[in-house]
């Protein structure tokens, strides 16, 4: 009876020694495994505007598979676009509004800001949403202030742009593409000038984006994307070659170009590269008919409920432990 009582004790420390062990290893492994196996996927939205797109916005994954090519329709020459949590806000030049939609393709407010002229594109900074205007002549393009619910706070807040395509915003900079006169401006986003031609010699630059203190310019008439600092400096004005550039957007360590092509074809694309301009693939999206604006947006990991699985696991494991 002893020897049984004394193999039983010892079968209980094996079986407690190998518990907490198999513990030690998931806490220690498993986190690394999942951060090295688990990439953060993206969803990107175009929109086909101008002369000769298809007026609609389409919905595409980040390894170029088609969610929904017409996710929107009925726009009216779409080009910039913005997301703001689930909101979608498309400018459309054609009718001088911009629009809100959800993430679904739902519609909230086809003219939830009306009485624009000609604008571009849009970019969003908490609660406040800035639309670049072309206007009228060589030097009435403007940028306008609005919030996200469409009210003004200040239609006019920078004036006397060439114009203005592109903006990127990093802390309270506004950066604008001047494609009349090949700069881009720095502003503060209170409308306040800080270096009017802080880039130039540059070729039609259109679309802008930030990662980081780095500033990426698609120049659309030499055809090419450039990288500056938010400060003005070079790092690479010819970082790699584009098929007439025009919207820019960043995820991650990813840089996605739109690349109109001849836009009286569906030969539009859209290429995915490193932020320090190596190819991942310049073929992620093709047959677009006179792509314009992106917007990329993140979707919720797997990682996350798989560390909540593991969790799961192991309390139940501890649980077992604390039996013996």
């Amino acid at each position: 009876m002893k020897i049984v009582c004394r193999l039983g004790q010892v079968n209980r420390r094996i079986q407690i020694m190998s518990i907490r062990k198999t513990i030690q290893l998931l806490v220690v492994a498993l986190p690394v495994v999942l951060a090295a196996s688990v990439k953060a996927q993206s969803l990107i939205y175009v929109s086909s505007g101008g002369y000769y797109g298809n007026n609609t916005i389409g919905e595409y994954t980040d390894s170029g598979a088609t969610v929904n090519a017409s996710l929107i329709t009925g726009l009216n020459s779409p080009i910039g676009l913005a997301i703001s949590g689930n909101d979608l806000f498309v400018a459309n030049e054609g009718n001088g509004t911009v629009g809100e939609y959800d993430t679904s393709g739902n519609l909230i407010n086809a003219s939830l800001i009306t009485g624009l002229n000609g604008p571009y594109f849009i970019a969003i900074l908490g609660d406040d949403l800035f639309v670049s205007n072309t206007g009228s002549g060589n030097r009435g393009g403007y940028i306008g202030e609005y919030t996200t619910s469409g009210a003004t706070v200040n239609a006019s807040l920078i004036t006397g742009l060439a114009n203005p395509q592109g903006l990127a915003i990093s802390g309270n900079d506004l950066f604008v593409a001047n494609y009349g006169n090949n700069t881009i401006g720095e502003y503060t986003t209170s409308g306040a000038t800080v270096n009017a031609s802080l880039i130039g010699g540059l070729v039609n630059p259109t679309g802008l984006t930030i990662s980081g203190s780095d500033l990426f310019v698609a120049n659309f008439g030499r055809g090419n994307i450039g990288e500056y600092t938010t400060s003005g400096a070079t790092v690479n004005f010819y970082l790699f070659d584009a098929d007439y550039p025009v919207g820019l957007a960043v995820s991650e360590n990813d840089l996605f170009v739109i690349n109109q092509g001849v836009p009286t074809s569906p030969n539009g694309s859209i290429g995915e590269y490193t932020t320090t301009g190596s190819g991942i693939n310049a073929s992620l999206i093709t047959g677009l008919e006179s792509p314009l604006g992106i917007a990329v947006v993140p979707v919720p990991e797997a990682g996350a409920a798989a560390l909540l699985g593991v969790g799961g696991l192991l309390a139940i494991l501890r649980a077992r432990r604390d039996r013996f």
